[in-house]
C-alpha cells in the first residue's frame, strides 16, 4: 500500500492559482469572446422583435464596425473612449482581486477630475513639464483619498464598502455642484455651474492633430497603457500584490499568515480611487477642458462592467476597455447610418455582462470551444 500525501490536491490547487493553465486563459479570453458573440446575436434578435428588418440590422452592425475601427477617426474615438474606462476599470479590478466590491468609481472620478481642474487653471505661466504631471497627481491623490474613506470605514467599523461607496457617490454629485458655484472655480461671467478652463500647459496633448485637428485621441492613452503595466506588476510581481490577492481569496488565511487586513483594505481602496481619479483627470485634461455637473458621464458605472468583463485581470481589463470604447464610438455611427437607437448598445453591453457572469452557460452553448480543455482536465 503506497502512501498518498493528503495535502496533494491542496498543493495542486495552490500551484494552479500561482501559475494559471489553459483553463485560466480560456476563462479570461475565450469565455468573454463567446459572450460578445452571443450578445451581438441577441442584439440582432432584439432589433427583429422591434420590427427592424434584416437589411437594417446588417447595416447597423456594419456601421458599428466602421464607427469603431473603420477609419483613423473611428480608431481615434475608440481609444479616446477606452482610456478612462480602462483606468477606472483597473481600480475596480484591484478591489475585486482583494475581495472588495468598490462601486464608487463614479464619485472618485468626479472628485479626482475636480481637483485636476483646479490645479489645471491655477498656475498660469508654469511650464507644461511641471504643470501637467502636477494636475494628474492632484487627480490621483484626490480620488485615492476619497476612496480611502470607504476603506477606513470598512477596516475600522465593518461598514460594507458597497453601501459606503454608494453614499460617497451621492455626496460627490452635490459636492461638485457646490464647488462649481464657488467664485474662484466658476468661470467669470457665467451664472451656470461651469468651471474655468484648464490652461494649455496642463492639457494632455492630442497625438494626431497634425493630421486632422478633429482627431481627439490624446496622450492619455499612454497613461492607460502605463497603468495596465503598473497594475500587472503590482498584482503579480510584488509582495503587496500577493497580499491583495490572498486577502481576496481567503481573508482568514491572510490574517493567519500575519497580513494586516485593515491596512490592506485602506491601501486597496486608496489605489483604486487613485486610478479612478486618473480617469477623471484624463477626461478633463484630454477631452473636456473644464468641469460641469456630472462630467463623469457614467464612466464609473461602465467601468464596473469593464472590470467584470476583464475578469479583474489587467490585460483583460485593457481588452474590455477597448471593446467598450469601440461599442461607444461605433454606437454613435449606428445611430447616424442605420437610424438604430443608441440604447441598443446599452442592451448589448448588458447582455455581455450577463453571459460573462454565467460562464457555465457560455460553455454549454459552445462546448466545441472548450473540448480540448475538457479532454486535458480528464487526463
Amino acid at each position: 500500500m503506497t502512501y498518498q500525501d493528503p495535502t496533494g490536491k491542496l498543493s495542486e490547487k495552490l500551484l494552479d492559482r500561482a501559475a494559471p493553465d489553459r483553463a485560466a486563459f480560456e476563462d479570461l479570453v475565450i469565455v468573454p469572446l463567446f459572450a460578445v458573440v452571443v450578445a451581438l446575436i441577441l442584439g440582432a434578435l432584439t432589433m427583429l422583435a422591434t420590427n427592424v428588418d434584416l437589411a437594417t440590422i446588417g447595416k447597423s452592425y456594419v456601421a458599428l464596425l466602421n464607427g469603431s475601427v473603420g477609419s483613423l477617426n473611428a480608431i481615434s474615438e475608440t481609444l479616446t473612449a477606452a482610456a478612462p474606462l480602462t483606468l477606472a476599470g483597473l481600480g475596480l479590478a484591484l478591489g475585486f482581486r482583494a475581495g472588495l466590491f468598490n462601486i464608487g468609481a463614479e464619485g472618485q472620478i468626479l472628485v479626482g477630475g475636480m481637483a485636476t481642474v483646479i490645479v489645471g487653471f491655477s498656475f498660469p505661466g508654469m511650464p507644461a513639464a511641471i504643470h501637467l504631471p502636477l494636475a494628474l497627481l492632484a487627480g490621483a491623490v484626490a480620488g485615492g483619498l476619497y476612496a480611502s474613506i470607504a476603506g477606513w470605514l470598512r477596516a475600522a467599523t465593518g461598514a460594507h464598502e458597497v453601501i459606503s461607496t454608494i453614499m460617497l457617490n451621492l455626496i460627490s454629485y452635490r459636492l461638485i455642484d457646490y464647488m462649481l458655484r464657488l467664485p474662484f472655480i466658476q468661470r467669470e461671467g457665467r451664472a451656470d455651474p461651469v468651471s474655468k478652463s484648464v490652461l494649455e500647459s496642463a492639457e494632455l496633448p492630442r497625438l494626431l492633430s497634425f493630421i486632422d485637428p478633429n482627431l481627439r485621441v490624446h496622450a492619455g492613452i499612454f497613461l492607460m497603457f502605463a497603468a495596465v503595466a503598473a497594475v500587472y506588476w503590482l498584482l503579480f510581481r510584488t509582495r503587496l500584490g500577493f497580499e491583495f490577492r490572498t486577502s481576496g481569496e481567503s481573508p482568514d488565511a491572510a490574517r493567519y499568515a500575519g497580513m494586516r487586513a485593515g491596512l490592506l483594505i485602506v491601501l486597496v481602496m486608496g489605489l483604486a480611487g487613485a486610478l479612478a481619479g486618473l480617469a477623471g483627470a484624463n477626461q478633463v485634461l484630454g477631452v473636456l477642458g473644464r468641469a460641469t455637473p456630472g462630467f463623469s458621464a457614467g464612466i464609473g458605472f461602465d467601468a464596473i462592467s469593464v472590470a467584470l468583463l476583464g475578469r479583474s485581470h489587467p490585460i483583460g481589463v485593457l481588452l474590455a476597455g477597448l471593446l467598450f470604447g469601440a461599442l461607444e464610438a461605433g454606437g454613435r455611427q449606428m445611430q447616424v447610418d442605420a437610424g438604430v437607437s443608441i440604447d441598443l448598445i446599452g442592451i448589448i453591453q448588458a447582455l455581455i455582462i450577463v453571459f460573462i457572469a454565467a460562464p457555465l452557460l457560455v460553455r454549454a452553448l459552445f462546448p466545441w470551444g472548450f473540448s480540448k480543455l475538457t479532454k486535458t482536465s480528464k487526463e
